[in-house]
């Protein structure tokens, strides 16, 4: 087994860690098939996602979620209270398709999309979850998701999330999810596999 150094240990994101967490996160996500596909130029691609993950961490998932950090990686949670909010809200979608510019409206549309799609049942939701690539491999994402997972476990809740990489699927598969379900974002866009990941019981 691992073992877990203090610089892999998660700990609460407050508001005066969102630059650090968002800078993690767009490293974590620089070829993620839907960042690329919101964030289509290259060149300015980080700047952009640094933006984005920031918005989504100040606007929306640290209102309503358990947002954690590391080191190196950051992750974000939606109880199974919050489920309805998990989706962007107006006020930050607004601002995101701020940020996104000539691609907002393919962002708006997969924002509609999912909150036209939200889960059936009580349920914790990984919003997002990533490690920066210098980083990758050394734990960090997997500390982050062993913390996540053994919340949901003493809920007696199962876990969904959507992956858009298709790398990712057997690290999620290694910690019990299964695919459950396959879409294309609207648009044209990529695929995005739905999984989920039943309760482990004590």
């Amino acid at each position: 087994m691992r073992r877990m150094t203090r610089a892999h240990l998660p700990k609460a994101a407050t508001a005066d860690d969102a630059t650090t967490v968002a800078r993690v996160l767009a490293r974590a996500f620089h070829d993620d098939p839907m960042m690329c596909w919101f964030f289509p130029d290259a060149a300015t691609r980080e700047t952009g996602m640094r933006r984005y993950f920031a918005t989504l961490f100040t606007r929306q998932y640290s209102r309503i979620g358990v947002c954690e950090f590391t080191g190196a990686a950051g992750a974000f949670w939606v109880p199974p209270t919050a489920l309805d909010r998990a989706a962007p809200d107006a006020d930050t979608v607004r601002e995101l398709t701020e940020i996104l510019g000539d691609t907002a409206d393919l962002f708006r549309r997969a924002a509609e999309a999912a909150g036209a799609a939200g889960p059936a049942e009580p349920a914790w939701y990984l919003a997002v979850v990533g490690a920066d690539p210098a980083a990758q491999g050394q734990g960090h994402g997997a500390a982050l998701l062993r913390a996540g997972l053994a919340r949901a476990d003493a809920d007696g809740l199962p876990v969904l999330l959507e992956s858009s990489k298709p790398e990712n699927l057997p690290f999620y598969e290694h910690f019990g999810f299964r695919v459950v379900g396959e879409s294309a974002l609207p648009g044209g866009g990529p695929v995005l596999w739905a999984m989920r990941r039943e309760p482990v019981r004590g």
